[in-house]
C-alpha cells in the first residue's frame, strides 16, 4: 500500500524497524526541548501530514519503552487519524511518572499503525439474541 505523505520536519520519513513491525515511529518536531512534569500533558507535533485511502485509519499508539521506563504514554490511545484528515499529525503525550521527562527534537514519541476498518449500517431492532454471557460485563468471565 502506498500512502502520500508530506514531511515538513528535518527528520527522515517514518519507517518500519523490522520486516514484521506493525507500526512506524513518530518523531517529535520541536524548536526546543519540552519538559513534562508529572501528570502534565502536551501536544507534540511531528511535521507529518498524510493522505490515507478511504477505508483505512492511522492509529497513534504509545511506545512501550517510554511507557515502561519513563511512564510516558499517549493520552487518547489509540488516537485515530481518519482518511479525510489532512492536518499535521500530533501526539498527545502525558507523563504518568513521578519525575520530569524532557522530550528532545527528533525523539521517537509514539507509533503509527495503519488499519483497515468498516463503517457499520445500524439496524434498529426491539431486542438482541441471547448468549451464554448475556449482559455480563466487566470481570464477568472470571479471573482465571
Amino acid at each position: 500500500m502506498k500512502i502520500k505523505i508530506v514531511n515538513t520536519s528535518s527528520h527522515p520519513l517514518p519507517h518500519y524497524g523490522t520486516e514484521a513491525s506493525a507500526g512506524v515511529d513518530l518523531r517529535a518536531n520541536l524548536e526546543s526541548p519540552i519538559t513534562l512534569k508529572p501528570l502534565e500533558r502536551t501536544l507534540i507535533k511531528t511535521g507529518l501530514f498524510i493522505e490515507l485511502p478511504v477505508g483505512y485509519e492511522a492509529q497513534v499508539r504509545p511506545r512501550s519503552g517510554l511507557a515502561f521506563k519513563h511512564g510516558l504514554t499517549v493520552l487518547n490511545t489509540p488516537g485515530t487519524i481518519d482518511a479525510d484528515y489532512r492536518g499535521e499529525i500530533g501526539v498527545i503525550l502525558v507523563n504518568l511518572s513521578n519525575e520530569d521527562f524532557t522530550i528532545e527534537n527528533g525523539e521517537r514519541v509514539a507509533q503509527l499503525v495503519i488499519a483497515k476498518h468498516e463503517q457499520a449500517e445500524w439496524e434498529l431492532v426491539e431486542e438482541l439474541s441471547d448468549t451464554a454471557r448475556g449482559a455480563g460485563g466487566f470481570g464477568s468471565t472470571g479471573k482465571k
